[in-house]
């Protein structure tokens, strides 16, 4: 009989299996599976982005942690699917390798506890996935950790003081461009995208406040001193019709006061970025903002690709 000190819902090593009293036929039987090689946990135990973590860290000791894409998981940051785990263990004698696990070496790092899973603080995860993302979804991660982790500039510029130089270089041409007040990813990527191209920077979410200080509006990107306005718009808006009447409504007040407004949609970052860029350049010309080039120019193309 297993010894009761052994928790089977949380993953164990097969070794630990059998020192707590468990058979070799039952660990291979259907009342466990495996996680990866020599890791089990209970068949009743749903899968889980914690669960895997939590088995990629069992064979490297109490020191270690989860960095890189698994700390972000950990996080909830808005990052793509990364395939593997990543762990970080303070000796290099701390080093494993496991299939599918990269294991990093790092002395005296900040660990946060996040969900009972030893993680990389939120400065230290900023630098370490200077080697993981594009400059684009690098500053999406960034306006996130500003907007929704309280996280600092300066903070972030400390945790980058002390990163290697190849990571602190792609770390602090990111920052160069987080901001504290974005709402959500693919308003980072439309601003990202209009910079690139050379457009002045936007103000991001201007509010618009009455006289008793209650805000009136809200504006994703503006260009205050030109009356322009260039908003994401996801797919609720369309598909929730309550929100779609209460837009309508605060664009005709928009366009009442002079303002100008464009919207644009995921398709318009994702599978025609040119179109966008030259849609907002039209507009700010027209309208004569200081600055602006000439011509959009081509710096957005190798971070927006488009459609094929």
């Amino acid at each position: 009989m297993a010894d009761e000190k052994l928790d089977t819902r949380q993953p164990f090593t097969r070794a630990a299996g059998l020192e707590s009293g468990l058979t070799r036929r039952q660990l291979i039987g259907p009342g466990f599976r495996t996680i990866s090689h020599g890791i089990l946990v209970s068949a009743e135990v749903a899968d889980s982005p914690g669960l895997r973590t939590r088995a990629a860290l069992l064979p490297f000791g109490p020191d270690a942690f989860a960095s890189h894409c698994s700390a972000a998981r950990a996080w909830q940051a808005p990052i793509a699917t990364c395939p593997d785990e990543h762990v970080t263990v303070p000796e290099p004698n701390g080093r494993r390798r496991r299939t599918n696990v990269v294991c990093h070496v790092r002395y005296g790092a900040t660990v946060r506890d996040v969900g009972g899973l030893p993680v990389s603080d939120l400065a230290d995860l900023f630098v370490e996935m200077a080697d993981e993302l594009p400059l684009v979804e690098l500053v999406v991660l960034g306006d996130w950790m500003l907007r929704r982790k309280g996280v600092t500039h300066r903070r972030l510029a400390r945790a980058i003081e002390v990163a290697p130089a190849s990571r602190a270089e792609r770390a602090r041409r990111a920052l160069r461009y987080v901001r504290r007040k974005v709402d959500s990813p693919m308003e980072s990527r439309l601003r990202m995208l209009l910079v690139l191209a050379g457009i002045p920077e936007p103000e991001v979410n201007r509010e618009i406040r009455n006289v008793d200080g209650e805000v009136l509006r809200r504006f994703d990107l503006c260009w205050p001193g030109v009356k322009v306005i260039v908003e994401y718009d996801g797919r609720f808006h369309i598909e929730r019709e309550e929100n779609w009447e209460r837009d309508l409504d605060r664009r005709e007040a928009i366009e009442e006061d002079q303002w100008r407004m464009l919207v644009v949609v995921a398709k318009g970052i994702y599978s025609d970025p040119g179109r966008t860029v030259q849609r907002v350049w039209n507009v700010l010309s027209a309208r004569g903002l200081p600055g602006l080039p000439d011509r959009p120019g081509d710096g957005w193309r190798p971070h927006f690709p488009g459609q094929v």
